[in-house]
């Protein structure tokens, strides 16, 4: 497929809630390609559906687009030589090209009431007519039309889809040929409402126009429009754009992905820890099929990304292909998503200047859970903590559970209180003897007056004996079989648990698999 340079893309939400997962994968498409090819992208705001229309939603979206890393070049907050960037602040430029129509011969005025048009719609449907409208007012000469509207009877303005041009079948960049969908729509369509807003169809045309937009991406739900907007550049004389729609998105269940089924806004994202390299690149790789480079001799097929090879915004840039998306509708898997999350975490982890803001939002996520002002956050090395869980963490958000041993004490009472079931006297006492060992290793090493340092921490780890005595540490810590890590376990256990562990009068004898995996 050939992008020329330069393209103009827009991202053109409207602001009815919050930006979902679907609306994220639109807007990164559209920065993909961008970027990739030495173009702008836009950001507009479709909000002339006033009854549908969220105050805080042009707030969210912006904040969705931020945290996701893609700026946006024109736009809300940046403006750019088109703006005003929200439709309802160009009502003049849609009255100007509505009346243009009309004057054309392409639409017509409209006075009809609701309750005369269901009446119409009624009597159509039972005489086995598919027409949605009789076109009454069509038949209006232009003395009635100025009469009508001198007496201050409402109006819309209909495009007539008797005089629509000649032109070519739809080609989708996505969905390849396409059928004129006119059968689906309703007889000549409203362009402009009797409150004075365009409707979607006539403005996002004139925007598309007017700001010199060269590519379309949009979901697949648009598909069926498709004709006739492609309808109204024909009546308006004006070059399209290409079009390519993107196909849905899917829950597990293989359900349409919506705001009514489950919780695929944005901001859920955001606040359930998912880092934002992992959720652009968990949607950019849902419908990414293997892609053809034409030649003389055929054709070839370069391989798709695995579903969870990890890609950063850069990566994406230089892979990213537009013709190799499929026209198949993607789930998306909630498990890919927690691969790629530890990947992308392992990731960071290893990179000094991500792992400098990490052990920042670690320190956040622990002095909101255990509060700011405790005295043990202070201890705490959270780059070290990061670098010692890096295998571990699935997520940053994982961390203040991972940590609970430091912080609380009487979780780990109560645990172990909870799993004290029928146990011998040998497994008590081996668990006491083990705890002793260490306590008194440690108390020795402090009362030496050396420093307290990772030499007299690794002199600690040095004393074990048996397989067994880090799983029952790891008890003594936790209260539970949880792995941790040694330096974790001896580092800060040795400071924040052991003296505070809770006698072992119950529970199972650590297994086989348990020591040799710890061993």
């Amino acid at each position: 497929m050939h992008i020329p340079k330069s393209p103009v893309l827009r991202f053109a939400p409207s602001p009815t809630g919050s930006l979902h997962l679907g609306g994220l994968r639109t807007a990164l498409y559209n920065y993909l390609i961008s970027k990739k090819y030495g173009g702008k992208w836009i950001l507009r705001i479709e909000d002339t559906d006033t009854l549908r229309t969220v105050p805080s939603a042009v707030e969210n979206i912006r904040k969705s687009l931020e945290w996701a890393g893609l700026e946006y070049d024109y736009g809300p907050g940046v403006g750019g030589p088109h703006g005003s960037y929200f439709q309802s602040e160009r009502l003049d430029l849609y009255r100007h090209y509505v009346n243009r129509l009309v004057e054309n011969g392409h639409a017509y005025h409209c006075f009809c009431t609701p309750s005369h048009l269901k009446d119409v719609r009624d009597g159509l449907s039972k005489r086995g007519s598919n027409a949605t409208y009789d076109k009454t007012c069509l038949r209006l000469s232009e003395e009635e039309v100025a009469r009508k509207k001198r007496a201050g009877e409402k109006f819309v303005i209909r495009l007539n889809d008797e005089s629509i041009p000649a032109r070519s079948s739809p080609t989708d960049l996505v969905f390849g040929s396409v059928k004129d969908a006119h059968s689906s729509l309703p007889t000549d369509p409203i362009l402009h409402k009797s409150d004075g807003f365009p409707t979607y169809h006539l403005a996002s045309v004139v925007d598309d126009h007017s700001m010199g937009i060269t590519h379309v991406l949009r979901g697949e739900e648009w598909l069926p429009s498709l004709a006739l907007h492609l309808d109204l550049y024909a009546c308006l004389g004006l070059a399209a754009p290409r079009f390519a729609h993107l196909p849905l998105l899917l829950n597990a269940d293989g359900s349409k992905m919506s705001k009514r089924k489950g919780d695929v806004s944005v901001t859920s994202f955001v606040e359930k820890g998912w880092m934002a390299p992992t959720v652009l690149n968990w949607l950019a790789l849902a419908g990414w099929g293997s892609r053809h480079t034409g030649k003389k001799d055929g054709k070839e097929k370069k391989a798709a990304p695995t579903s969870t090879e990890v890609l950063d915004l850069n990566e994406l840039i230089k892979q990213f292909d537009l013709s190799a998306l499929t026209p198949r509708r993607t789930i998306l898997d909630p498990k890919k998503l927690e691969v790629l999350n530890k990947k992308h975490l392992q990731r960071a982890i290893e990179s000094e200047p991500e792992l400098e803001i990490l052990a920042k939002k670690a320190q956040a996520l622990i002095e909101e859970r255990y509060g700011s002002t405790n005295s043990k956050i202070a201890e705490l090395d959270f780059k070290d903590i990061l670098l010692s869980l890096k295998e571990r963490l699935g997520s940053l958000n994982e961390l203040p559970f991972s940590l609970e041993f430091m912080f609380n004490q009487d979780e780990v009472l109560s645990v172990h209180k909870a799993t004290a079931t029928i146990d011998t006297a040998i497994n008590s006492k081996r668990y006491a003897d083990v705890l002793s060992k260490y306590i008194v290793a440690i108390e020795e090493s402090k009362a030496s007056g050396s420093a307290w340092d990772e030499s007299a921490i690794r002199k600690i780890e040095d004393i074990r004996e048996e397989r067994d005595e880090l799983v029952l540490l790891r008890r003594a810590l936790t209260g539970k079989k949880v792995r941790l890590e040694e330096d974790m376990m001896f580092k800060y256990g040795c400071a924040f648990g052991y003296h505070d562990a809770p006698p072992w009068t119950g529970g199972d004898t650590p297994t086989v698999d348990e020591c040799s995996s710890m061993g």
